[in-house]
């Protein structure tokens, strides 16, 4: 079975800093292309950074572009997400996501809280 088990969420001040790791399982990771999407409250889900199977041309969303950075470790099967100069509007439940638009499966999130 596919699993997805994200860690690395917390609570951080605003312009501070946090590295997201996605555990992949039960499927071939070099060969799939990865996303992290993330819900704030009361927000529907968006779309936050993508990455191709290759590592070539990772996307951004304009909001995190600039800040955020996507990358994946085949050997260890793990995608990352370093987030940095956060704002309070970052405050998410933060997914890892099969596919680069993320719309194949999921894990079940981890929350990422900034806030002074």
């Amino acid at each position: 079975d596919v699993r997805l088990v994200e860690s690395g969420g917390g609570l951080v001040q605003p312009g501070g800093s946090l590295r997201l790791s996605c555990a992949a399982s039960g499927f071939d990771f070099a060969s799939n292309a990865m996303a992290w999407l993330r819900q704030a409250p009361g927000k529907q889900l968006e779309w936050v950074s993508g990455i191709n199977r290759d590592n070539g041309n990772p996307g951004y969303a304009a909001s995190v572009k600039g800040r955020f950075t996507i990358s994946r470790d085949v050997a260890k099967n793990t995608l990352y997400l370093q987030m940095n100069s956060l704002k309070t509007e970052d405050t998410a439940i933060y997914y890892c996501a099969r596919g680069y638009s993320g719309s194949l499966s999921r894990g079940q999130g981890t929350q990422v809280t900034v806030s002074s």
